[in-house]
């Protein structure tokens, strides 16, 4: 039987990886405004949202040739902590915070479990890639938070 779809009101990627021609953007402008969506204290993958619903740019890459991502690393803005990264951290001390309240919460204890697994896993990729150093050690009470 045939796997079921969950919906379409995801947003798809554009099919070329060509700048599109409607597009009039220079390189130069797109990084002056991801450098300056950065110092307002937005993460890349918002960066790329408000560039898509704002600005009218599809994908940053074809038009600069550099990720995002790429382009905060040579302005100095990059996250220390990948993002994906950093909001499971956030996502595990607030459910810390929830637990030290209500110690009785079983469904919630589960689902910190769930989440610092998912964190040493994704630890484990970015020590193994060198975005972490290899001595970045997981702990509940310290937490890079932003």
């Amino acid at each position: 039987m045939p796997k079921k779809e969950k919906g379409k009101s995801h947003s798809t990627r554009p099919v070329t990886r060509r700048k599109p021609s409607w597009c009039k953007y220079t390189p130069e402008e797109v990084e002056a405004l991801v450098v300056k969506l950065a110092k307002e204290g937005n993460f890349p993958s918002k960066i790329g949202v408000i560039l898509r619903d704002q600005y009218g740019i599809p994908l940053v890459k074809p038009i600069v040739g550099k990720s995002i991502t790429e382009i905060l690393k040579e302005n100095g803005l990059a996250p220390s902590i990948p993002e994906d990264l950093e909001m499971l951290l956030r996502k595990a001390s607030r459910l810390h915070a929830h637990l030290e309240k209500h110690r009785g919460d079983k469904h919630n204890k589960r689902a910190l479990q769930i989440i610092e697994s998912k964190i040493h896993r994704l630890s484990r990729y970015y020590k193994r890639k060198g975005v972490l150093p290899k001595d970045w050690k997981y702990t509940p009470t310290v937490l890079a938070i932003r």
